[in-house]
């Protein structure tokens, strides 16, 4: 904890304790030696592709390319036997194209909102672009808290803030983004982590980053938030998902990163309910992988159709 952090984070950390971030650290460097055999490798691989949400967020995005992202998305490489991804995620202006496309499969509609990635709006029109987003079809949303208002102890603003979104979101799944890099410290990630978790729901998620920091996804912080799912759910025995996002990109942290999972959740979280990668760049080399593991070659990058910007 920092010097001078105001009151309010204080007892927040009094309440659901601080983090030893040499312990951290140090738990996380064993993921890297755990060995992985040839079928519990191909398991991990298709697990993953299947908890990718695939994701464009660009300002020339157009209706045709969302098109494309949803045929990767049913079909991320003909020929290969590897499931679909978890969600395509776009933003709400493209929700209505991602949804037409996507009618008919199991593949939900995710869109980002509440002023992605700033969340610097007036509260009354994030929460319109969650209702429009929903009202198009989108089955999740993708909001970002407001990190100014944590990190000067207004937390009760934060957690308001969130819990009106859920109420937005109607029956689409609200995943929550905490933007970890401004938190600046694992022992706010923790408090953070709690203060969303006690106003969602369940089957709702929270999310480290939204990708357009320096710093977003690393086992380090994954670990934390890990950590506090596990500790609110043996207290309240209310399961939240969880999502890393931002900086995934091979296909080896990948399985560094669902070992975390298995390893301090267990395997009830080993599923696309409750974990996701929102790293889209990860999947063509997940891709690769699996065709490695079928054929003992590996194939040139541009054997693979380009993923969409990683976030």
């Amino acid at each position: 904890m920092k010097a001078g952090s105001p009151a309010a984070l204080r007892r927040l950390f009094d309440e659901v304790g601080t983090v030893d971030a040499v312990g951290i650290e140090e738990r996380v460097a064993k993921y890297a030696t755990r060995s992985i055999k040839k079928s519990a490798k191909v398991w991990g691989l298709k697990a993953a592709v299947s908890m990718v949400d695939l994701t464009t967020l660009e300002g020339k995005d157009t209706p045709g390319k969302v098109e494309s992202l949803c045929q990767k998305a049913v079909a991320p490489h003909p020929g290969l036997d590897c499931p679909q991804v978890a969600a395509v995620c776009v933003y709400p202006a493209m929700v209505k194209y991602a949804a037409r496309h996507l009618a008919h499969t199991a593949i939900n509609v995710a869109s980002v909102a509440t002023a992605f990635p700033s969340g610097q709006a007036p509260l009354r029109t994030r929460l319109a672009e969650v209702k429009a987003a929903v009202a198009d079809g989108a089955d999740e949303i993708d909001m970002v808290i407001n990190r100014g208002a944590f990190l000067a102890g207004d937390l009760a603003r934060v957690q308001d803030e969130i819990a009106v979104v859920v109420q937005a979101c109607g029956e689409a799944t609200l995943k929550v983004i905490l933007e970890v890099s401004e938190l600046e410290t694992y022992d706010n990630i923790r408090a953070a982590s709690f203060l969303a978790m006690r106003v969602l729901r369940p089957g709702d998620f929270i999310k480290t980053s939204t990708g357009k920091t320096s710093l977003n996804a690393t086992l380090g912080n994954n670990q934390v938030m890990l950590e506090a799912i596990r500790d609110f759910y043996l207290d309240t025995g209310v399961p939240i998902a969880m999502k890393p996002a931002g900086g995934i990109k091979s296909a080896k942290q990948a399985l560094q990163f669902l070992i975390a999972v298995k390893e301090t959740l267990g395997d009830e979280w080993l599923n696309n309910t409750r974990y996701r990668f929102g790293a889209s760049s990860l999947l063509n080399d997940l891709l690769r992988q699996l065709e490695k593991e079928k054929t003992g070659a590996y194939q040139a990058p541009y054997y693979f159709s380009e993923a969409a910007e990683s976030y």
